[in-house]
């Protein structure tokens, strides 16, 4: 059914704006003078899907993780202060704009007709992720939505940071190698080919470093409509590779060769499997459904792997704890914590608690290692600059000391 956005004069001369489903633009005119309501302005606001393409929504914004975490946060303040779903969803829909609008205006549509929220959420699993969809589905069967919302703006803000401390850790080395590299190509092809001139004024051979620099100037110059295209090509396939759940595990793998990049997977897998399984559990979802959804979001997929393995042993005799000390990806620490919890009765508590404290750790390690790939860049850098600078002088200064006898 098609929604309308409004705005009309009440009883007593105030605007009032707000949205409307109607079958037609008449039947909305009218079901707003019923409501002693006239209208001033009325315009169709299309669903998701609906209304055909569009030069704006191609140029829209994606919905990101902010948004969502907002969304979440406030229909939990609505629905524990007794306001009901669906009109909890017409309310937060006049808060948002773009695609997020739309799809809550599906959603609601949905509602209306009579399906449950973790179904019509489940449309749309590109916004919300599976664990998302299953704790709000375990908040409807046990009437505590508004809790389980509250746990789960936590949970994303949470998850979200640790994204976030992620990419500056990966974003700070790559662009000191784009530096590094954008300082070498300026020098081959800017400032050795200038100086040329004054290298074959001495007309003797030039000193090692500076004939290499030559070289490697010469050869830029003359290929680099092809080390371009090497370049793209490569690029574009390690990009493909990495997409392919082959080169996606052999990256994984890769990683879990190297120490500092192996302790960095392997905290993160024990921050996601704790946290995210003892909210699950805590909220009242399934052992098995539980186990389940927590491996589908583990990133390192040999790791993946490792954690099915255990899952079935788990289901089978229902000992986390000693099955999760076989992937060899839980610490001791970790795993000795896990099996008091579970001895105790205590188990979706004690694994929040695990994934809280290596969640710092991880942010921690994470500072810590962005510290030292610094000074190495540094390094790296002021070298190949020196390197240059010699390359360049060693000429000149043979020049000057015959230029003295």
């Amino acid at each position: 059914m098609p929604l309308y956005q409004y705005e009309s004069l009440n009883r007593r001369g105030v605007r009032v704006k707000g949205t409307i489903d109607a079958s037609t633009m008449q039947v909305a005119k009218e079901t707003l003078q019923g409501q002693g309501l006239m209208p001033i302005s009325l315009t169709e606001v299309g669903a998701e899907g609906g209304g055909g393409f569009t030069l704006a929504r191609l140029f829209e914004k994606p919905i990101e993780a902010k948004t969502v975490i907002l969304f979440t946060k406030q229909l939990a303040v609505l629905l524990k202060s007794g306001v009901p779903l669906l009109q909890a969803i017409e309310l937060l829909t006049e808060q948002f704009d773009g695609r997020f609008r739309r799809m809550l205006i599906a959603i609601k549509d949905g509602l209306k007709s009579g399906e449950s929220f973790a179904k019509e959420l489940a449309r749309y699993q590109k916004v919300f992720p599976n664990v998302y969809i299953q704790l709000v589905k375990a908040g409807e069967a046990s009437g505590k939505l508004d809790y389980i919302l509250l746990r789960l703006t936590d949970y994303l803000a949470g998850t979200e940071e640790t994204k976030k401390q992620i990419k500056k850790a990966v974003r700070y080395p790559i662009a000191m190698m784009g530096v590094a590299l954008a300082v070498i190509v300026g020098m081959l092809t800017k400032m050795v080919p200038s100086m040329r001139g004054i290298f074959d004024q001495g007309g003797k051979a030039l000193p090692g470093p500076t004939q290499f620099l030559v070289d490697c100037s010469d050869f830029m110059l003359n290929h680099y409509v092809v080390l371009s295209g090497i370049f793209f090509l490569l690029a574009v396939s390690f990009v493909y590779w990495r997409s392919t759940p082959q080169g996606k595990y052999q990256l994984d793998s890769l990683f879990l060769r190297f120490p500092p990049t192996a302790y960095f997977s392997r905290t993160k897998v024990v921050v996601q499997f704790s946290k995210t399984l003892g909210m699950l559990l805590e909220s009242g979802v399934n052992l098995p459904e539980a186990l389940d959804i927590v491996c589908n979001i583990v990133d390192n997929k040999v790791l993946t792997g490792k954690l099915r393995e255990a899952q079935d042993k788990i289901i089978k005799e229902g000992k986390i704890a000693r099955y999760l000390k076989e992937t060899a990806i839980f610490p001791n620490i970790a795993s000795y914590m896990i099996s008091t919890g579970e001895q105790s009765g205590q188990l979706a508590q004690m694994l929040t608690t695990v994934g809280n404290d290596y969640d710092v750790e991880l942010k921690e390690y994470t500072e810590a290692l962005t510290g030292a790939i610094t000074p190495v860049m540094t390094f790296i850098l002021v070298g190949i600059i020196g390197f240059t600078m010699m390359a360049i002088m060693l000429p000149i200064m043979s020049m000057g000391d015959l230029a003295g006898l």
